[in-house]
């Protein structure tokens, strides 16, 4: 792969490394070093990067705005964004919601989109519970749309598209991403593609060249899961059905300490990863030396910048593997593994194979 970058606010290497996927649609992979989702991170990168991200947003956007982060990789990076940028402003017309690989019954579904090269393709978006948020989402005028790379920019075309049905008022979109790595006649492609005028943000502009090996491609796991609903195993809404402001961590959770100095790693899990990062914010402020990752149903090979491949069941009754990617035993002093479903969905053999502690965010009292 030969990469040029065009213009960065901040060096490449900072930004993200690179991987092989396990996925012959496309077997290269951007891996972000300031996402918290294949390889840890600092919060403070993170927020750094949220903050930076926000403030390329005009704050004279046409309201109302409604952000979108996409599953499972940009969820935190989405509501992130989100929250900075309704800091900066504070105005009160922002919407943030996330897309969702778990059908919900008891809440109506509003569009779907396809992301045509992911592992897993099928995206949903729910309409928000709150009557009011609902209605922020309708009549939409500035549609805000957050992944964490674009290499193609389809996937943020079909979602648009998606969305346009049930926004009538939609006037301007914005697609943010960490790295853009479509190319100045690409975006142009995309922006004509677009139902409404569209602008780009990112914090590296540049473009690649890919030539695939000779080598037989890998074999993709299955990780689609079995459609079935989810309600009974996601009760709680932390993002999947619009949120204006972050939802209060449990007092159990505000309640969880570290030590000066303490190397933590908080582990989020498949889509539940906003909360965790805020948990891993109290623990930084605390003095401990924090990490965030998450567990991720894409599949990776080993090699370049991924150390280490824990493969284990997923969390979300659809049995299918998920992944961490370069952690190991030991390499932390403690390990808290976060979970939106209820005990019983705790993987025991991740906890078991890192020494850590799960914590239940859906519990009244206790993790």
């Amino acid at each position: 792969m030969r990469i040029h970058a065009d213009r960065g606010d901040l060096p490449l290497d900072a930004l993200c490394g690179f991987a092989s996927r396990r996925n012959p649609k496309r077997p290269f992979l951007f891996v972000s070093r300031v996402l918290g989702r294949h390889l840890p991170a600092k919060p403070q990168d993170m927020r750094m990067v949220h903050r930076r991200l926000a403030a390329k947003l005009p704050p004279g956007l046409t309201g109302p705005v409604v952000t979108i982060g996409m599953a499972e990789t940009a969820v935190a990076l989405g509501h992130g964004v989100h929250e900075a940028w309704r800091g900066m402003t504070g105005r009160d017309d922002l919407l943030f919601i996330h897309s969702t690989r778990y059908r919900l019954a008891s809440h109506r579904l509003l569009s779907t989109f396809e992301e045509s090269h992911s592992h897993a393709t099928g995206h949903l978006i729910h309409q928000p519970t709150d009557p009011a948020d609902a209605e922020l989402f309708f009549s939409c005028r500035t549609l805000v749309l957050v992944d964490d790379e674009a290499s193609t920019g389809s996937t943020f075309v079909a979602l648009a598209e998606a969305c346009r049905q049930q926004m009538p008022s939609l006037s301007r979109i914005i697609c943010v991403t960490i790295t853009d790595w479509m190319g100045a006649e690409r975006r142009g492609e995309i922006e004509r593609a677009m139902p409404a005028p569209t602008d780009f943000v990112s914090l590296l502009e540049g473009r690649y060249c890919f030539t695939p090996s000779a080598a037989p491609p890998p074999e993709m796991p299955d990780v689609t899961g079995d459609g079935g609903a989810k309600d009974g195993l996601v009760p709680v809404n932390w993002g999947r059905l619009g949120v204006r402001r972050p939802r209060p961590l449990p007092e159990h959770v505000q309640a969880i300490r570290a030590r000066s100095g303490e190397r933590v790693l908080v582990l989020g899990t498949g889509e539940f990863v906003f909360p965790p990062f805020q948990l891993a914010r109290r623990l930084s402020a605390q003095g401990a030396d924090v990490r965030v990752q998450a567990t991720t149903r894409s599949p990776i090979l080993e090699g370049n910048d991924i150390k280490g491949v824990l493969e284990f069941t997923d969390s979300y009754g659809d049995g299918i593997p998920n992944f961490l990617y370069s952690v190991s035993l030991g390499q932390y002093e403690r390990v808290l593994i976060c979970y939106e479903t209820p005990p019983e969905t705790a993987q025991r053999q991740l906890i078991e194979a890192l020494g850590a502690e799960p914590v239940f965010f859906n519990l009244e009292t206790g993790s």
